[in-house]
């Protein structure tokens, strides 16, 4: 399993289409990074989910973002 995926989420400020690189060497993360268009922070949650988590390439990745007062 490749340790980075890009996944592309809208920013809960601006609502552009972002992409965000994800560690899925943690299977549950909680983050802040800027929105690379308007610069604002927002909360990162992400989940991974796999039926086997070492060896399977096959997994789901769940990403919300939220606004700073939504977290």
């Amino acid at each position: 399993m490749n340790d980075l995926e890009t996944v592309k989420e809208h920013c809960p400020y601006c609502g552009e289409l972002i992409e965000l690189l994800i560690d899925c060497s943690e299977f549950q993360q909680t983050y802040t990074e800027d929105c690379q268009v308007c610069c604002r922070p927002m909360v990162v949650v992400v989940q991974l989910n796999s039926d086997d988590r070492f060896d399977s390439a096959d997994f789901d990745i769940y990403v919300e973002l939220r606004s700073e007062d939504e977290a």
